[in-house]
């Protein structure tokens, strides 16, 4: 099957385009120091030109309010590309429970994203998944001070990014779904609970402080961003990977 990923190069595409191509698939990767540019259409055309499938793997540069805009145009490009070449399935990487959690400026852009892809003109499958286990040190950092690191104990359901990676190439290798697959890991811990978990593995001589208001979990009310039934889960724990 050929495929293309775009964002190709980047934490999940090159995971992804490395699963697919030792599975026997002829695959492309394509991103911005490929060549690609999706917000002006350059270099989209060739990308798209042959694949049976498109998977979407790229981010947003920020996390705010702009990122809407972005998503928005960003995948207009890319579906009018794969409509005009004949593409047979776009797959669109998203986030569980983006729609349940309206307050952060990203998860409405994601929502935006999606929209678009249903209403596309090319037969689609979503995968969200929750948050990548390898990204819990990054949202430390984002609430560290000094020796302390401040977060909420908001529920979360870490995931793999090779499990990701793993459902992304299955639906991608497969019929559209028309609808969405949630994929998670096998646990939900609070993300204080996370962070002591990383320091007790890798002590550096900081410590958990709970704080509700820290950090953009702060928004995350009760269980949004954890699996909702018939979730696909995975079978790595977090302490697994640390």
């Amino acid at each position: 099957m050929r495929i293309a990923v775009v964002g190709g190069t980047g934490f999940i595409g090159s995971r992804l385009v490395e699963r697919l191509r030792k599975a026997g698939h002829e695959v492309s990767a394509h991103a911005r120091n490929t060549g690609l540019d999706l917000l002006t259409g350059e270099g989209l055309p060739g990308a798209v030109e042959g694949a049976e499938v498109v998977v979407d793997t790229i981010d947003a540069p920020s996390f705010d309010a702009a990122a809407t805009p972005f998503f928005r145009t960003t995948t207009r490009n890319l579906l009018d590309a794969a409509g005009q070449a004949g593409v047979g399935h776009v797959v669109l990487l998203s986030i569980v429970g983006i729609d349940r959690v309206p307050q952060v400026d990203y998860y409405r852009a994601k929502v935006a994203q999606e929209d678009e892809v249903k209403a596309g003109p090319v037969p689609y499958s979503i995968v969200r998944a929750t948050q990548f286990m390898e990204f819990v040190p990054k949202i430390m950092e984002w609430t560290a001070d000094g020796d302390t690191v401040r977060l909420p104990t908001t529920p979360l359901q870490p995931v793999a990014a090779d499990e990701v990676v793993e459902a992304l190439a299955d639906v991608a290798a497969g019929a559209p779904l028309s609808g969405t697959l949630d994929v998670a890991g096998p646990d939900v811990l609070p993300l204080d609970e996370l962070g002591r978990l990383t320091l007790d593995a890798r002590p550096d001589g900081r410590r958990v402080v709970v704080d509700e208001s820290a950090g953009l979990f702060a928004a995350v009310v009760g269980d949004t961003v954890t699996a909702p039934p018939g979730a696909r889960l995975g079978r790595v724990h977090y302490t697994d990977l640390l």
